[in-house]
């Protein structure tokens, strides 16, 4: 396994190249994430002619997701906009920072928050009720082909966007996720798969726009077209960043955290006894988000000098936190190799922090329970097989394919929601 720079010296590994989307897929970057955290919890890490300050320890994280002042997000967000301007600055919520943020949150949030999304449970618990309808009395599945519609089927409905474009705009936000992984790219490359999905998606969402602006709605994209920031309406190409960011901030959180949870459940052979026994599904889920951290990493820049974790870094300095290191990080988990379904506490960050806290948590809880308590009602056991493939994206922790051999439960399950 090759490491990320340390200082020099004897013991000094091969440096890895943590920007390449590729190690993500086939090698194992929590090796490098639990080395660097001992020896090089801030470190420089050179890429393409190109660098960034990489930081792996969970208080460090915690530090630059929280302090906007400093670290801001308004030059990129994600690996892919390293050297670039983001377009999306001050115009998507991702890429604003306070106080202009929160003031294009608020309305969104009002939609989103725990009590606004409670009246969709019935809704969600269908759709997934729908995708786990086909599962076989014994035999193998794809965990990853499964989850992987739901986010579309649930947020397509709070978008008002219509059933027949759900399996597209699952395929296009996975293009824009993922444009190295092969899956989803396309004959020319990982650039033309990405150019491919913004155009399409940007296109489609401003179709959808057009519609809201002739017949209104009070969906999502109705609140997006009804905010107000500073006494002016959004500008027709914020309203469509924001359509795009919530899209796929849904598809890479929900779909990887089961299908994660559940292969490791298989592998520690602990599926049966833990669904018969009616788990705490609060617990579970967050542990599950710990043991997954779907997204993978978040890019901020430094506003001014400042020092982090013992390191000096200059003015405009790209930092690169990594959420599945924090997330491992044995100074804060006991035991973070293992999946603990009832871990208390658990502070982990695989939402964020800080005022760009992921918009869709409570969406997201209230999938994530749906989804345990209807697979743990249907299926009474789950065993590894062969041929899991995690997604070739650096900013995805997920999987392409994650096939488990299931054997349903003769009669009605536990369902155990505690």
């Amino acid at each position: 396994m090759r490491l990320i720079p340390a200082p020099p010296g004897p013991d000094r590994p091969a440096p890895l190249d943590l920007a390449d989307p590729t190690i993500h897929a086939t090698d194992d970057p929590h090796a490098a994430w639990r080395w660097a955290r001992a020896h090089a919890p801030v470190s420089w890490q050179p890429t393409g002619g190109l660098g960034f300050w990489s930081v792996t320890r969970h208080a460090d994280v915690r530090i630059v997701l929280r302090d906007h002042q400093t670290f801001t997000s308004e030059r990129g967000t994600l690996l892919t906009l390293l050297g670039k301007p983001d377009p999306a600055s001050g115009r998507q919520l991702a890429a604003t920072d306070p106080p202009r943020h929160t003031r294009m949150r608020a309305p969104l949030h009002g939609q989103l928050d725990t009590a606004a999304v409670a009246r969709h449970a019935p809704m969600i618990r269908a759709r997934v009720a729908t995708l786990l309808s086909d599962l076989p009395e014994e035999g193998v599945v794809d965990l990853a082909g499964i989850f992987n519609r739901l986010p579309v089927a649930v947020l397509g409905t709070l978008m008002g966007l219509p059933d027949a474009d759900w399996d597209r705009l699952t395929r296009l936000a996975m293009m824009a996720i993922a444009p190295d992984d092969e899956t989803w790219q396309l004959p020319r490359g990982p650039v033309a798969t990405l150019q491919r999905a913004h155009r399409e998606l940007f296109a489609y969402f401003q179709d959808q726009v057009r519609q809201r602006q002739r017949r209104g709605g009070d969906d999502l994209i109705g609140t997006l077209l009804a905010l107000q920031v500073d006494g002016a309406a959004l500008d027709p190409g914020a309203v469509l960043s924001n359509c795009y960011s919530l899209l796929l901030g849904a598809a890479v959180t929900v779909p990887n955290v089961p299908t994660a949870a559940l292969l490791e459940l298989a592998r520690s052979g602990d599926y049966g006894r833990l669904s018969a026994a009616g788990p705490r599904l609060d617990l579970l889920v967050e542990e599950a988000l710990r043991w997954a951290s779907p997204a993978n990493h978040f890019l901020r820049h430094t506003t001014r000098e400042t020092e982090l974790g013992g390191v000096q870094l200059p003015a405009g300095a790209p930092v690169v936190v990594w959420l599945g290191s924090a997330n491992r990080d044995e100074s804060v988990f006991v035991d973070p190799y293992v999946f603990v379904p009832d871990r208390q506490p658990n502070r982990h960050v695989a939402l964020g922090g800080g005022a760009h806290y992921c918009i869709g948590y409570a969406l997201a809880r209230l999938m994530l329970t749906a989804v345990f308590d209807e697979f743990f009602a249907r299926v009474a056991e789950v065993r590894p097989v062969d041929g899991v493939r995690h997604i070739r994206s650096t900013f995805a922790a997920g999987f392409t394919h994650a096939p488990v051999r299931v054997t349903r439960r003769t009669s009605a399950g536990t369902g155990g929601a505690r």
